[in-house]
């Protein structure tokens, strides 16, 4: 790429030109500029810059223009052409000498020859050249965006970036896993993968040829072991989606062109990423969708279901224990906090999710067994693969992986589960997800979060719960707890709760009292008011059985409520 200091002496303008020292390197050095500078040069002249001189205030003076040649030849100058005839008649051997040394291209131009022909013919040389780089680099752009666009991957990107720069080149996701590369070092691979044990730090980046490319300040270099590469951050809507690595053998292979080029297949790893991302949440909502559907309707398992199951992943001919849980998260203030209330932000509440799933899908690979999750208000909806194992236990042993780990990543975290196996097991996901719900609903009476409810477990509340929907009996429970509840919220007492603590202790006066750090004579006087408002006596059997009723259908109720 670029022109070299052989293509500007075949100009025409050029043909009276002699090459006195450095013809071998002719074909290599670059050059990038020209430019007419006398002494001094000072930093006048760049890098790979054809530069032409008249000698002028040098001619008397050999010491002079021998300084005046170092500095150009320090400069990094593709090439020196001086004009003799007038101020220099021949260039002294001591400075093809000096130039022999430094491998340097010495050129001598006949006085007549004009300097400004030699510019506007090289300039429209190197204009042309940048022309065609313009030009190159649009097409490898367009080539780019296109293996993008035609449902290519990350391999495919790298290919074409490494036939136009010929620079190793790898892709790392934002966790710096490499998921593609084209020649890059495979120990640096292996390190960045967690394959090898290595450190890897970032140093500052040293002074570089490319420092005027506007990609320079974005460029951060890397030590690995012993080697070193670049790395350029993909970032797509502010976010950070993964890293571009490169690894030049020396940094004269990061030419405006190449870098050029990696700005280029930034540009497509970032929309590689965005596509992904956008796929990734359409098979999420998929997922969802289906899995809500399959939960919250009676849908019909048929070969078409099955069909559309097994290309989101899932195999619903196997038997499903249904895990319902409610997500709840405590404030610093002690109170708890819905996952589903307004004051939790969407952003919090999909980061939550994430994580909740993500250790769902952990539990299910330790175990060995399929599971299929789904979030809906604060609601997860989990389905784990059974076995000949009791439910009870695999769902334990399940719940027991989950919350370990996600009380170190989630502080605050509670989750009350309700838990079903239908008797048949297999295609009974709607009745396994009503079971469930059932389940976690009478466990929240025990108002303590984080507790398992087992659907087999709850036949004395399923009872009480039907009960509790007869008009005649939801009379009679009103009846009899109407005056304690009034009491209660008139007085800020507590005798609805004093009885269930005296019901649990069997009606021993001293437990109760003890339970509920009382004074043996408050609590008689309590269970005397309890009494009086209900019309019941503690010591009659069925006043007992009425008022233990009651109280439980009312504490149903309640829940369902809420």
């Amino acid at each position: 790429m670029g022109i070299t200091v052989k293509d500007v002496l075949q100009l025409p303008v050029m043909k009276p030109a002699k090459i006195h020292v450095g013809n071998e390197r002719i074909e290599t050095s670059q050059v990038e500029w020209i430019s007419v500078i006398e002494t001094p040069v000072e930093n006048f002249v760049r890098k790979n810059e054809f530069v032409l001189s008249t000698g002028v205030g040098c001619g008397d003076d050999p010491d002079c223009l021998e300084v005046y040649v170092k500095d150009v030849i320090h400069s990094g100058a593709s090439a020196l052409a001086i004009a003799t005839g007038r101020y220099i008649f021949k260039i002294p051997d001591r400075i093809q000498q000096l130039a022999l040394e430094q491998n340097f291209t010495i050129i001598e131009i006949p006085w007549n020859v004009r300097f400004g022909d030699i510019l506007q013919d090289v300039l429209a040389e190197i204009s042309k050249e940048k022309e065609f780089e313009q030009k190159q680099a649009e097409s490898v752009r367009q080539e780019l965006i296109n293996c993008v666009l035609n449902g290519k991957g990350l391999q495919e990107i790298m290919t074409i970036l490494f036939q136009y720069s010929k620079i190793p080149v790898a892709i790392s996701d934002h966790n710096k896993i490499v998921r593609a590369n084209y020649d890059f070092d495979q120990r640096m691979i292996d390190v960045l993968n967690g394959v090898e044990e290595g450190d890897y730090e970032l140093i500052p980046t040293e002074e570089t040829p490319f420092r005027d490319h506007p990609l320079y300040h974005y460029i951060e270099e890397y030590k690995i072991g012993e080697q070193f590469c670049y790395q350029l951050t993909i970032l797509s809507n502010y976010k950070k989606q993964g890293y571009l690595l490169f690894q030049p053998r020396d940094n004269e292979e990061l030419t405006w062109p190449v870098l050029n080029i990696l700005e280029h297949a930034l540009t497509a790893c970032a929309l590689y990423f965005v596509k992904e991302n956008a796929i990734e949440m359409t098979e999420i909502r998929l997922r969802d969708d289906f899995l809500l559907d399959l939960a919250k309707s009676e849908v019909e398992v048929d070969k078409q279901m099955l069909s559309k199951a097994q290309l989101l992943g899932y195999e619903l001919t196997l038997p499903y224990i249904c895990l319902v849980g409610s997500i709840r998260f405590k404030k610093k203030n002690n109170q708890i906090e819905k996952a589903g209330e307004q004051s939790v932000l969407s952003s919090s509440m999909n980061s939550r999710n994430y994580y909740i799933q993500k250790e769902v899908t952990h539990a299910g690979d330790v175990l060995k067994r399929r599971t299929m999750t789904t979030f809906e208000d604060g609601e997860v909806i989990v389905y784990l693969e059974a076995d000949d194992h009791p439910y009870m236990e695999t769902s334990n042993q399940f719940l027991d992986l989950i919350e370990r780990r996600l009380n170190e990543l989630l502080a605050g975290i509670n989750i009350s589960w309700g838990i079903s196996f239908p008797k048949n097991g297999v295609f009974v996901f709607h009745q396994g997800y009503d079971q469930a719900v059932t389940a976690l609903n009478i466990g929240k009476q025990q108002h303590e979060d984080g507790n398992r409810t087992f659907f087999s477990d709850t036949r004395m509340n399923r009872l009480l719960m039907a009960l509790s929907h007869e008009k005649e009996i939801e009379n009679i429970v009103k009846d009899t707890l109407q005056p304690l509840i009034l009491y209660d919220q008139k007085r800020q007492a507590d005798l609805i709760h004093t009885f269930i603590v005296y019901n649990k202790y069997n009606s021993n006066v001293s437990q109760t009292a003890r339970a509920l750090m009382l004074h043996r004579q408050s609590l008689l006087h309590r269970l005397r008011n309890i009494e009086h408002l209900t019309g019941l006596s503690l010591l009659n059997a069925d006043d007992m059985f009425l008022l233990e009723l009651s109280v439980r259908l009312w504490k149903l109720k309640k829940v369902e409520e809420e």
